[in-house]
Formats: C-alpha cells, sequence, structure tokens
C-alpha cells in the first residue's frame, strides 16, 4: 500500500477518533498493524496529534486569546500571594489557572511512564484491553440521569488534578483522552459544557508536550516530509468537524453512545493480537 494512503488514512482516523472518545491512538496502533508498519509510527502519531491540536485552536480560538490574556496576571498573583483571590474574581483566569494544575499529574505520569506506555503502542492485545475499559467508562455516564451544575466558579484545584490524572493515564493507547476527561468532569458535578471545554483545552499543553518528548526522544519516521505535513492538515480540516460534533453529543448528554463501538474493536483487537 503507498505512502500517501496509508497517511490519508492514519489521518482520517486521528481526526476522527481524536474528539470522539473512541481512542485516537488506539485506533492508529490497530490501523498501523493493519497496514502493515513494522515499527509504530510514533512520530507521525504525534504529528497526526498536532494536527487536531490545530483543531482545537480554531475551535476554541477566542476563549484561547482570552486565556492567554488573563494569564498575564499570573506572576503578579503569585508575587502577591494573591492566586485565588484573582481567580475568584477574574473566570476566564481562573480557567487559565486550572489548565495548568490539572496539565501537572498528566506531565508527571507521561514523564514517569513514558516508556512502559511507549511499548503498549506494540501491543494489539493491550490496547484491546483498554478500549474495553473506555467502553466501561462511556457507559457508566449513561447512569448519570441530570446535568451537573458546578460552573468554572464552582470548579477546584482538585477537579483540575483528578481529570488531568486520567488525561495522563489516557497516554495508553486505547484508553480514550476525551472520553475519560469529559466522564470524569461529568462525575465530578461539572456542566456539560465546561466539562467538554475544559478537556478539549487541557488537551493543548499535553499534546505539546508530547511532541516535545519525541523529538527530544529521537524518534524519527519512514515517511518524507510531505507526508507528515499533508498528515497534519487533513487531521486538522477532520478533527474540527469531529469537535463540533461531540460538543454537540456531549450537550445533550449522549456519550455512551460510543461505547458500543469502543467494546466491539476492543474484543476485534484481542482476538487479532492473540492469533
Amino acid at each position: 500500500m503507498s505512502p500517501l494512503v496509508i497517511v490519508l488514512a492514519l489521518a482520517i482516523i486521528q481526526g476522527l477518533c481524536e474528539f470522539l472518545p473512541v481512542s485516537s491512538s488506539g485506533h492508529l496502533v490497530l490501523a498501523q498493524a493493519l497496514f502493515g508498519l513494522k515499527e509504530p509510527e510514533i512520530l507521525l502519531d504525534l504529528i497526526l496529534h498536532l494536527g487536531t491540536l490545530l483543531a482545537v485552536f480554531v475551535f476554541y480560538r477566542q476563549t484561547i486569546l482570552v486565556l492567554f490574556s488573563e494569564l498575564r496576571f499570573l506572576p503578579k498573583a503569585i508575587i502577591s500571594a494573591s492566586v485565588m483571590k484573582t481567580s475568584r474574581q477574574r473566570p476566564n483566569f481562573k480557567l487559565g489557572l486550572l489548565i495548568l494544575v490539572g496539565s501537572i499529574p498528566t506531565a508527571i505520569i507521561g514523564l514517569l511512564a513514558q516508556s512502559q506506555l511507549e511499548a503498549l503502542f506494540a501491543s494489539v492485545s493491550a490496547v484491546g484491553l483498554a478500549l474495553l475499559t473506555t467502553a466501561l467508562v462511556l457507559s457508566l455516564t449513561a447512569f448519570k440521569k441530570s446535568p451537573g451544575q458546578r460552573s468554572i466558579s464552582q470548579m477546584t484545584l482538585i477537579d483540575a488534578l483528578f481529570i488531568g490524572t486520567v488525561q495522563g493515564l489516557a497516554i495508553a493507547p486505547g484508553l480514550s483522552r476525551s472520553g475519560l476527561t469529559i466522564a470524569m468532569a461529568l462525575c465530578l458535578g461539572l456542566t456539560r459544557e465546561l466539562s467538554a471545554k475544559y478537556s478539549f483545552l487541557l488537551s493543548i499543553p499535553a499534546i505539546l508536550g508530547g511532541l516535545l518528548l519525541s523529538y527530544t526522544s529521537g524518534h524519527t519516521s519512514d515517511l518524507g516530509s510531505a507526508y507528515l505535513l499533508l498528515g497534519l492538515f487533513m487531521a486538522a480540516m477532520v478533527g474540527y468537524l469531529s469537535l463540533r460534533f461531540l460538543t454537540y453529543v456531549v450537550d445533550r448528554g449522549r456519550l455512551a453512545l460510543f461505547a458500543p463501538w469502543c467494546a466491539l474493536a476492543g474484543l476485534l483487537a484481542i482476538y487479532w493480537g492473540s492469533h
């Protein structure tokens, strides 16, 4: 199969699955195995993640600009020991602060368990088990009948740490980052809109950190730079559309709709990996 077809297929999979709670990394591992790639294309995987990160920047561009503007107050607030007071007075400052706090456990898990988690990219059976776990988590959200009522003014640093921890665990392929973080936010009683928004904004430092680790770890790709660039833009376009779709689904409390697909994909992966 030609590199062009492989890159386009993987970019579409990444764009669809990064925001839909079915684990983009898990599906990329399965697709790479199906295409007969002998070594996991970790750099390509991260380039495709960067493409979907561009989709987040476009979709939440106004919020991101406001967050950068608000976080300029952070150094002054730290020096004057008034971080919490400032966060109570400025909701967007608080959202930016909670994104920084939620990124801490993600970074710790990524740094301490990077090699172990990367090893899972070569195990189809491990991906299958992780997909089944994702299916279970998504299914549990169906039992939460009433939407959460907690807004950004009621969200705490502990909430951010919990959500950031499950994002860190979702580095393992097959565990859906968006699925686990949104499910955790909903479980904590955050509103559906805030749950989706915080999850996607929290992905920005995580993906950037993963890309940085890839370069410092010396990962390369057998594919040329033109193919990588094509994959980036294709993943960005498809990712933007899937991001819009998932926010629609979350707003209506239907996250569990994706559980059957994850369960089926997980069972097929386990069967495939054992033969």
